[in-house]
């Protein structure tokens, strides 16, 4: 066996234990869509006639799961690091903004500065004894006696790449309770803003939508006929019907299904297997 051939057929067996995980609840469709393309890398030099499911699996790549840069906004009012609070608070109140990213003369994002931050110049001679204030940090107490954005902002900046899933950039956002996430390159450059609005646009989706990306994921990865499971949306809630070859891959559709972004649920009235998810 030539050291190509034995490329590819380690490439091959690496996609065979993706699908038997994504089985068994320990992988994701997002993994064997990574492992299917390996394998059509690998064997890119054979020249040989695409198959019908490799469009498919393009689809389904594309399709199902969402990622950063298709719901953040390029347009990016932004400040320097000798922007005053003045000037600050006036664009944040005329754009609407919650918070603005500070950039070094590269485009690096070097922090965030937010209402919160601005407002602390607000509370700086409040009296906390007595009253059941919160205590103020040491950058807390700095902050609130900054003049300039580079005295106001938070850093290091909290960013996320733009081929993050949109699960990630909720994952942050919840966990350090802010709104907005600079959109960055691997070089720390500013690409876009995404904020918690713009997460919410994935479970604004077309019913129809879900439903064909539903249908390709579970045809991409159950290798399944597409007429044995019948896939219905209604407000985000997913049903599933039909009967699988296997019994166990029921229990994967499910959760293949509930994998797709924007779907809300899944109820499962597949046959001999009835779960809501």
């Amino acid at each position: 066996m030539s050291r190509s051939e034995h490329y590819f057929d380690t490439m091959l067996r690496h996609l065979g234990a993706t699908y038997y995980q994504s089985l068994h609840g320990h992988g994701t469709a997002a993994d064997v869509a990574r492992a299917v393309e390996s394998v059509t890398e690998a064997d890119g030099h054979r020249h040989e006639p695409e198959h019908p499911d490799a469009a498919r699996h393009r689809h389904f790549r594309r399709g199902h799961r969402w990622r950063v840069r298709d719901v953040m906004s390029a347009d990016v009012v932004t400040v320097g690091t000798t922007a005053t609070l003045k000037q600050i608070a006036q664009l944040m109140s005329e754009r609407g903004l919650s918070g603005l990213p500070v950039l070094s003369e590269h485009r690096k994002v070097l922090g965030m500065v937010s209402e919160a931050d601005v407002l602390r110049k607000q509370e700086r001679n409040l009296g906390r004894l007595g009253t059941g204030l919160p205590h103020r940090s040491h950058h807390e107490r700095l902050q609130a006696e900054g003049e300039t954005a580079a005295e106001l902002m938070s850093a290091p900046p909290i960013t996320i790449h733009p081929d993050a899933p949109l699960g990630v950039a909720a994952r942050l956002m919840n966990g350090h309770h802010i709104r907005r996430l600079p959109v960055v390159d691997t070089s720390g450059k500013l690409m876009g803003i995404v904020s918690r609005r713009d997460l919410l646009s994935v479970f604004v989706r077309p019913d129809d939508d879900i439903a064909a990306d539903v249908a390709a994921v579970l045809t991409s990865v159950l290798l399944e006929d597409p007429q044995a499971v019948s896939v219905s949306v209604h407000d985000g809630v997913v049903t599933l019907a039909g009967a699988l070859t296997e019994p166990d891959q029921a229990a994967a559709a499910v959760r293949l299904a509930s994998d797709v972004d924007g779907v809300v649920s899944v109820t499962s009235e597949l046959a001999g297997h009835r779960v809501e998810a």
